[in-house]
């Protein structure tokens, strides 16, 4: 059985949809974000009214499932813990608990990050032969910039690093207004940027192209809601910048309310993300 016809579908120089039309008439579609966070792909036999999906290895499938068990946990928490964090800042006595409680949810964005792009590094791949995934050797990191799926996920990582060097910044005392915004602010605006780019291209991915609505897919909620809350996050990192001719925060209402309101998206998202597996 060969392979006469293959159809290539996603943005720019990245594939996120592949669909082979098979010498005897039937089809085998393999999609970026289903075969990495589910190990699945569909396939259609000749004649048939309906489509199947055929599942990858047992060891894949038992692997995803733990990567995305601890990437979903890790954002649910950390989520969790940005939300009390703000919450303090606007209504605790001081700064100083909730730079700790960000700090502890820092970790845990690290944690989700990396998980997430172990998913996509030991995704299993398609094959030369009709309607099977591949398994792969695991690996602990790699360099694949041309798949749009890895690139979003190591982007997402960086911008937890970076978010790391703000909320540790965070915890010095005594800084003038210049080494606020050197060290706090624009590690934070850069973290921020990072997480609307790596949610921007997961928008590509599962929309296999422009971003769109696609309501009845679970996959394209989870990034949905995330991006929303990276938005968030970026309203709150703007309103957190601290004039330096009054060493005034622009408005302080906006960051905390924006931090908490964009947690809760991503600790949403971390939810939901737990059911998106094999």
């Amino acid at each position: 059985m060969s392979r006469i016809e293959r159809t290539a579908e996603g943005a720019g120089p990245f594939t996120t949809r592949l669909t082979w039309r098979l010498g005897d008439g039937g089809t085998a579609v393999w999609e970026s974000r289903r075969a990495r966070k589910r190990g699945l792909l569909t396939v259609r036999a000749a004649g048939d009214s309906g489509s199947r999906s055929r599942r990858a290895d047992h060891a894949s499938v038992g692997r995803l499932r733990r990567l995305n068990a601890i990437a979903a946990i890790a954002f649910t928490v950390g989520g969790g813990l940005f939300a009390a964090g703000a919450a303090v800042a606007q209504f605790g006595p001081g700064d100083a608990t909730g730079a700790w409680i960000y700090f502890v949810g820092g970790l845990f964005f690290n944690t989700g990050g990396y998980a997430s792009l172990l998913q996509a590094v030991n995704a299993p791949r398609q094959t030369n032969g009709i309607g099977a995934l591949a398994a792969r050797p695991w690996r602990w990191w790699s360099y694949e910039p041309g798949r749009i799926d890895w690139l979003s996920t190591f982007v997402l990582f960086v911008g937890t690093l970076v978010f790391g060097v703000n909320l540790l910044s965070s915890l010095l005392q005594g800084l003038s207004t210049q080494q606020v915004n050197r060290l706090i602010w624009a590690p934070d605006m850069v973290g921020c940027t990072l997480f609307l780019i790596s949610g921007h291209l997961a928008l590509v991915e599962v929309c296999h192209g422009r971003p769109g609505i696609r309501a009845g897919d679970l996959g394209w909620w989870i990034v949905a809601v995330n991006q929303l809350g990276s938005v968030l996050f970026m309203v709150a990192a703007v309103a957190d910048f601290t004039r330096p001719t009054t060493a005034s925060v622009v408005n302080v209402d906006i960051a905390d309310w924006g931090t908490l309101a964009g947690a809760l998206c991503f600790s949403a998202g971390g939810v939901l993300q737990y059911f998106e597996r094999p």
